[in-house]
């Protein structure tokens, strides 16, 4: 047989790098499921009063740096940040951020990335589950340090319509959207405590999260927390 020519080869050189210039672009997500399915503003969608929860209107709120904020400003649409405290005294800090489009360029501000940013030491980092409203929700806890500062805190990701951990959880997701067209909209809840006993916060954040998601509307209690695992990812977006 004999060897392909010098032209031939830069011919299927450049023919195999038209394909693939191809389908990236063919196969490029393009619909947001956030157009089909707007959120409502969170500032009035989370109520400032549940169970024996209330927001602390007599705590200053504590914005982020400008750098912090600008960051958050081109990654989300939303961010909600409250304290609420109960009828005991305890403090809890929320904090919700949404994202219409969490396509493969975009990805959610990760707490043990944005503490230690801004001075924070994370000395404890596990991946455990929560169970909230008869669904078992992948979280991730924390706690963050700094001199006498202890904040336990717990957080999840919610992108399309899956509660993940991990960048890979989250890549997975997006490439299942992708394939459809399809590019999906994220959230990303956090709560968190200034206190010392982190078993005691872990448990006092799932009694509020379960309290907070019992108190809202089931289509937002769904952004909140994804589906059920028994369900397919995202079957509303599958409709458009």
């Amino acid at each position: 047989m004999k060897p392909l020519s010098v032209q031939l080869r830069v011919l299927l050189v450049f023919l195999a790098m038209a394909l693939s210039s191809w389908l990236a672009f063919a196969f490029k997500p393009s619909i947001k499921v956030a157009d089909a399915n707007p959120l409502a503003p969170l500032e009035t969608a989370i109520p400032k009063k549940f169970g024996s929860w209330r927001v602390d209107t007599d705590l200053p709120v504590i914005l982020p740096s400008p750098e912090v904020q600008e960051k958050l400003d081109k990654i989300y649409n939303q961010v909600l940040s409250r304290t609420y405290v109960d009828v005991q005294g305890n403090h809890i800090m929320l904090s919700i951020a949404y994202g219409g489009d969490q396509s493969d360029g975009t990805t959610a501000h990760k707490p043990e990335i944005c503490y230690p940013a801004q001075g924070l030491e994370i000395v404890y980092n596990r991946v455990g589950t929560m169970n909230v409203q008869n669904q078992d929700i992948p979280v991730r806890r924390l706690r963050a340090r700094m001199g006498s500062r202890h904040e336990p805190i717990t957080y999840w990701i919610v992108v399309g319509d899956q509660a993940v951990t991990s960048g890979s959880g989250m890549k997975m997701v997006q490439l299942r959207y992708g394939m459809r067209g399809l590019i999906p909209d994220g959230m990303l809840i956090r709560v968190s405590s200034l206190e010392r006993d982190p078993e005691a916060a872990f448990k006092r954040h799932e009694e509020f999260i379960r309290a907070l998601t019992a108190s809202v509307d089931p289509s937002l209690r769904l952004r909140l927390l994804g589906a059920p695992s028994s369900r397919p990812v995202n079957t509303q977006a599958a409709a458009l």
